[in-house]
């Protein structure tokens, strides 16, 4: 992982291509002077036919007469939106934080010792000027994404296995929707390489692994005119919130593109001397939006129970793994309870003490914020040594005794495991 600045030159976009084609076709009505998405206009008219250039769709706007939703007026305005911010003379904030790993390729591929593939990620912020963010937290002018950019030699596109026990939801733009294994998916031809393949498998595994639900979770590939302007080949993994489709990960096959622009633009080569051969690297670049896929794991994982919120998301990435309670304010159950907290710490650092409110406002609580388990300590502790502990899932309670949930193992054989 890497980390470089938000603010970049602007030699760097011009070689990348973001200046000149780094843009969403916008409208304008002249009447109330709102802007749109042209797609968002051309779906609001029903209008299907989607331009892939500036020329068709001002033809489009002119033979369909586009009317505004907000008051009505034939919008005729259309123009190419660049979807970058300067912020001061040749300057721009970044849209992406690839080109802060490609055009220190070379500065990497030297620190990885000559070797391929490579792997390099970066994670932070992103900034697109959009032109109607009214999506809420789905269309941000300042975002946070993960990319990893995997440098590969365009004569070996392979990397790790891909087993075939596992079918994913595919919508190719050549065929209708199914469920097939990543490497039916690859034999086929319906994925490029073997390697964009695993990046599609990996993805879903690890979207799954936080609490996505595989049922609402797809990849569609991109058709030609949808793709960005530096990719041969692009894939979505979109989420399933309130009955709508969003992008929350992108997977594209950047090929050399950038890195064959920056070494045009700067003079310096980005060829590494693979066996015999001189080559520029191909990449395969998995974009995960961070605040989208928060959304739709909350979204998903959001439900109520008796009128009352609770987030049901894996004992991995709650908040806490576990809340530890005396069951009144009393000075005899304070003191074992904070020592079986101060002992289960000494094995998970995720462990809360919490004594504020009622133990049902407790178990609210901490099943509003996801907390998967609630150790109440309470009278019949002081008698036997044991302890209740209660699911946050089920609201089952169960008595264990002290010394078996001060074992090193109890969280993972017991809580991990349920």
């Amino acid at each position: 992982m890497i980390d470089t600045p938000n603010v970049t030159p602007e030699p760097v976009f011009r070689a990348s291509g973001h200046i000149a084609r780094f843009s969403d076709l916008a409208a304008e009505c002249d009447k109330c002077k709102t802007k749109f998405k042209l797609e968002t206009l051309l779906s609001f008219n029903h209008v299907n036919t989607i331009p892939s250039n500036l020329e068709e769709a001002r033809e489009v706007a002119s033979i369909t007469l586009l009317k505004c939703p907000i008051c009505g007026n034939i919008v005729d305005n259309i123009y190419d939106f660049n979807l970058m911010y300067r912020v001061s003379g040749d300057y721009y904030l970044r849209p992406e934080t690839a080109q802060g790993i490609f055009v220190n390729f070379k500065l990497l591929y030297n620190y990885n010792r000559g070797k391929l593939p490579m792997i390099v990620g970066q994670q932070g912020k992103g900034f697109r000027n959009e032109i109607s963010p009214r999506q809420s937290l789905i269309r941000l002018r300042e975002f946070n994404q993960c990319e990893i950019e995997v440098f590969l030699d365009p004569g070996n596109m392979e990397f790790k296995s891909l087993y075939d026990y596992k079918k994913i939801r595919i919508r190719p733009n050549t065929g209708e929707e199914s469920y097939i294994t990543v490497k039916e998916a690859f034999q086929d031809g319906l994925i490029s390489s073997q390697a964009f393949a695993y990046f599609v498998l990996k993805t879903q595994v690890i979207l799954e692994s936080i609490g996505i639900d595989s049922s609402k979770l797809r990849f569609r590939q991109h058709d030609p005119d949808e793709r960005a302007h530096y990719a041969a080949d692009s894939w979505d993994a979109e989420g399933l919130i309130d009955e709508d489709w969003f992008e929350i990960v992108g997977i594209a096959n950047r090929t050399n593109f950038d890195l064959n622009n920056h070494q045009s633009s700067s003079g310096e080569t980005m060829k590494v001397k693979i066996d015999s051969r001189e080559e520029v690297p191909y990449v395969i670049e998995p974009s995960y939006g961070i605040d989208r896929i928060l959304l739709t794991l909350l979204s998903q994982s959001l439900v109520k129970r008796d009128g009352k919120n609770v987030l049901k998301i894996p004992y991995e990435i709650a908040p806490y793994h576990i809340a530890v309670f005396p069951l009144m304010k009393k000075e005899n159950l304070k003191a074992r309870a904070e020592y079986i907290y101060t002992e289960l710490k000494k094995f998970d650092k995720y462990i809360v003490y919490d004594e504020a409110g009622t133990i049902g406002k407790r178990y609210a609580r901490h099943d509003e914020i996801g907390t998967p388990y609630c150790i109440t300590v309470d009278y019949q502790t002081l008698e036997d040594d044991t302890v209740t502990v209660r699911s946050r899932d089920t609201t089952e309670q169960k008595r264990l005794g002290i010394k078996e949930i001060l074992d090193s193992k109890f969280i993972k054989s017991y809580i991990y495991k349920n």
